[in-house]
């Protein structure tokens, strides 16, 4: 069987904001799968702010994306065509090869999903993001029940599960969202105790001393720059802070935090992670979170585009701040891509 797959290539290496001319969608025939492979057409695809940092060409713990080359991301597809013994025509896997409709990738790459899941879980609570929130909480932050926990961009895909692990942990939870909207979600849905509209704040330190006076014991950081100075600066002792990402440096020069030595002073842990250095604990994570989305502990919001062409604007818009919750790409009615 051949098929020929659309696919995006990285045509030139962002400087600043990534644009929609760095990317360019080309055709490609595709052979037959050969012994322990499968064909899959792509269902849902995933986009990530982490995606930006492989557009670089630096050597860090992914390889970069090469220029010409298909950009790849976790995904979400059907096996059409099976040279292995355990994954068969009609199976629905999560993978790799995304950014493209069609692709020829080792069955040992794939994983069925559970069907009482909805798919696109796998892109965001039960994905690498989930996994990302479930490590920085867990591992690294350990919170105690009754103890403040602060995360920013608690509105992405990566935050939203962050706080609802926290108040599982019986935590007051502070969380920072760029809009009322996210805001009303994080307060309705996630339950956190306290939201901060950090667009709006003409302070994060203040504003984060007044939504916990008391002070924080746990940071979760996916922002850096002065949200990391506003938790250094509220940090209680002995706080326990996780680095997760720092979206406001992935596009422009670094910056803070300036109050650094409160860290010494306040005998602060400030511990980043990769979610790829702790898979050890992977099956802990999905047997907890799957039993957490079963049992209705965690809920989870998806801002989806639909169709493959729409891929590079579905990045774009992470760094716009667009999305609430996991940007996905919807290819299931696409005519040359899902089912």
């Amino acid at each position: 069987m051949t098929v020929v797959a659309r696919q995006f290539h990285l045509k030139a290496r962002p400087e600043g904001l990534p644009a929609s001319d760095n990317f360019e969608l080309v055709k490609r025939s595709l052979a037959s799968p050969h012994t322990g492979q499968v064909l899959v057409r792509n269902r849902w695809l995933s986009v990530d702010p982490y995606m930006r940092g492989r557009m670089t060409g630096r050597e860090s713990y992914m390889p970069p994306f090469e220029l010409g080359e298909p950009l790849d991301g976790a995904a979400i597809g059907v096996v059409i065509e099976s040279e292995d013994t355990d994954l068969r025509p009609g199976d629905v896997v999560s993978h790799f090869a995304g950014w493209r409709d069609y692709a020829v990738i080792d069955a040992t790459s794939a994983t069925k999903i559970d069907p009482a899941i909805p798919e696109q879980a796998y892109l965001g609570p039960l994905g690498f993001p989930g996994f990302a929130a479930y490590i920085g909480v867990l591992r690294i932050g350990k919170p105690q029940s009754g103890e403040t926990v602060f995360v920013s961009a608690a509105a992405g895909s990566v935050g939203s599960l962050a706080v609802q692990i926290a108040k599982i942990k019986g935590c007051r939870v502070v969380a920072s969202a760029g809009s009322e909207e996210k805001l009303r979600w994080l307060r309705d849905e996630a339950g956190v105790d306290a939201a901060i509209n950090y667009k709006e704040a003409e302070d994060m330190a203040a504003a984060l001393d007044a939504a916990a006076p008391e002070g924080i014991d746990v940071y979760f950081d996916n922002v850096g720059g002065t949200h990391l100075e506003a938790a250094l600066n509220a940090a209680n002792d002995f706080a326990r802070f996780a680095l997760c990402g720092m979206i406001d440096q992935y596009n422009s020069e670094p910056s803070g935090p300036r109050n650094i030595y409160a860290a010494i002073e306040k005998s602060i842990l400030l511990q980043g992670f990769i979610t790829i250095h702790n898979m050890s604990v992977w099956e802990d994570f999905q047997r907890d979170v799957t039993r957490w989305i079963l049992e209705g502990e965690v809920k989870w919001q998806d801002t989806v585009l639909h169709g493959l062409e729409n891929t590079p604007a579905a990045f774009l818009d992470l760094f716009a701040g667009k999305n609430s919750g996991k940007m996905v790409i919807d290819l299931r009615d696409d005519p040359q891509g899902g089912s």
